[in-house]
């Protein structure tokens, strides 16, 4: 090759950079605003921290000392997301919130995540304080001090089309109560056009201890009820009260009606090993499961039924240092396979395990 046909060579390599630099736009900034992760050592825990990104909370289970001494996370958002107070910065928890600030790569969305330190001291609920969800109107119940420890499916159904109000969902509060004011409505509802798409045909109201995870709401349902919350004890018997008609027609994952066959609620509570918790795809068959109390019959009952039902343990399975305790309530049994009577209602109030 001759110099001159270098020189050619070399002005045309650059024109074909230049070109191509011209024709590739950069990638704009990033607009999302979310906390990924919210990482604290294992050692400080008693329970799974979790990301609740439809409530934009951060729900914390720490031991007495943690609490005491403060944490100091590390924190990872999306992708060139600022946070303040930055990652690896102690908070500490003196009665005021602990509230993180994320700001995108674009600069044009900003969320505000609360920090919430999740215990729970009595273990007996009454069902009384309820609030409604800012963007969705669904109802949520919520302890005396605040804190939540009960979860349900009504923010995964918020995203298939529902109505926005809080007759619109499975779980609602009721005045219906066996004492105080308020109890815990479950409605086996119809499903929606969008559910329908991806084969969800109803929706059986739920009520657990626990959280829901909205990001596997559609791809993998049955994961994203995370049920359980840290227990220290010895549990001994499940009690409550509860009433329940099931609806006129059952239908199967299809929606076909099956004649004869007759909707039932389920009531439980499931005794674990560990701090990562159980879900619907794994909570009746874990090896981890120490010790269950289960409704015997969850037929029909018109007026409100007191239970005390014994905790059967597993032969065999000893508790551990970190237990979880996990409580489910459903309006159809089966709705976890999306099968059961729409209209079937379940009402459960004063649950309590007595140690």
């Amino acid at each position: 090759m001759t110099h001159i046909q270098s020189i050619r060579l070399l002005a045309a390599c650059a024109l074909t950079a230049i070109t191509m630099q011209a024709c590739i736009k950069s990638e704009p900034p990033n607009p999302e605003a979310d906390i990924e992760s919210f990482t604290v050592p294992d050692s400080l825990l008693t329970g799974d921290v979790f990301i609740d990104q439809s409530n934009r909370k951060i729900l914390l289970y720490l031991d007495p000392e943690a609490f005491d001494k403060g944490v100091a996370p590390v924190i990872t958002t999306t992708k060139g997301a600022k946070v303040s107070p930055a990652s690896g910065d102690s908070i500490f928890f003196t009665g005021q919130d602990n509230v993180y600030t994320v700001t995108s790569a674009s600069g044009e969305n900003r969320k505000q995540y609360t920090v919430e330190v999740v215990s729970i001291g009595e273990w007996d609920w009454q069902f009384e304080k309820w609030l409604i969800h800012d963007k969705d109107k669904y109802q949520y119940v919520i302890e005396e001090d605040g804190g939540q420890v009960w979860s349900s499916g009504n923010p995964g159904v918020a995203l298939s089309g529902v109505p926005k109000r809080p007759d619109g969902y499975p779980l609602r509060a009721t005045e219906d109560s066996e004492s105080g004011t308020y109890a815990a409505e479950l409605v086996t509802l119809k499903g929606t056009v969008l559910s329908n798409l991806v084969g969800i045909k109803l929706f059986a109201g739920s009520l657990f201890l626990g959280n829901f995870d909205v990001s596997n709401a559609f791809l993998e349902p049955l994961k994203a009820t995370q049920f359980g919350q840290p227990f220290t004890g010895k549990a001994t018997r499940f009690t409550g009260y509860y009433k329940y008609t099931p609806g006129a027609s059952y239908q199967d994952r299809e929606g076909n009606i099956l004649p004869g066959v007759t909707d039932s609620c389920a009531i439980y509570a499931v005794l674990y090993t560990g701090r990562t918790r159980l879900d619907a795809t794994n909570i009746h068959t874990s090896e981890r499961i120490v010790a269950t109390a289960r409704l015997p019959d969850g037929s029909g009952r018109g007026n409100f039924t007191r239970f005390d039902i014994p905790f059967t343990y597993i032969p065999g399975r000893s508790a551990t240092k970190e237990m979880m305790m996990a409580i489910v309530a459903s309006s159809s049994k089966d709705g976890d396979q999306y099968r059961g009577a729409i209209g079937s209602r379940l009402v459960v109030d004063s649950l309590a395990i007595i140690q």
